[in-house]
């Protein structure tokens, strides 16, 4: 079975999001790349926080919008752009959320989000080494020049972050 990256969640966000629309299950697999805390509830008992909690509900709606927003650019961006621009902005979505520079990535984990072959994903990776951008080293990546990375992402990456600041701007 093949994979590939649908969106990327962080501390802003929530798995589970079918639950707000009133759907018990997903056909999305989620995969846990980074570490830090989380909550953890009953879909039982965040069903009945939805209903009790109207700012709750309203919040959870812009998100799940940012989600789709995310959905949709992913599926235009994995149809249209190249490997390297891809995992640049993979690469910067995963530094938003891991609130640092650097965070733990293999290419084989990069080759699974991206739906490449690992060769695909190496060869990209030297590239933006190569331009001083990144440092990568057996499963760390540092991000050296944000700005110079965004430049090699493709467009999805802005347009990612313009949807997400305008419809979560506390959480951006």
């Amino acid at each position: 079975m093949a994979h590939l990256e649908v969106g990327l969640i962080g501390s802003e966000g929530m798995l589970g999001a079918p639950l707000v629309l009133g759907v018990a299950v997903s056909p999305l697999r989620a995969r846990v790349q980074g570490a830090g805390p989380a909550w953890r509830m009953s879909a039982v008992q965040f069903a009945r926080e939805l209903g009790r909690v109207p700012s709750l509900r309203r919040a959870l709606h812009r998100y799940l919008q940012v989600r789709m927003s995310q959905l949709a650019q992913a599926a235009a961006c994995t149809r249209f752009h190249m490997v390297e621009e891809r995992l640049a902005r993979w690469l910067l979505m995963a530094q938003d959320r891991a609130h640092g520079d650097g965070f733990h990535v293999t290419h084989e984990f990069l080759a699974y989000i991206l739906g490449v072959r690992r060769v695909g994903v190496t060869k990209a990776a030297n590239a933006l080494q190569l331009r001083r951008l990144i440092r990568y080293r057996r499963g760390s990546v540092e991000i050296l020049d944000r700005r110079g990375m965004e430049a090699a992402s493709c467009d999805c990456y802005q347009a990612d972050r313009e949807t997400y600041d305008s419809l979560l701007p506390a959480a951006a």
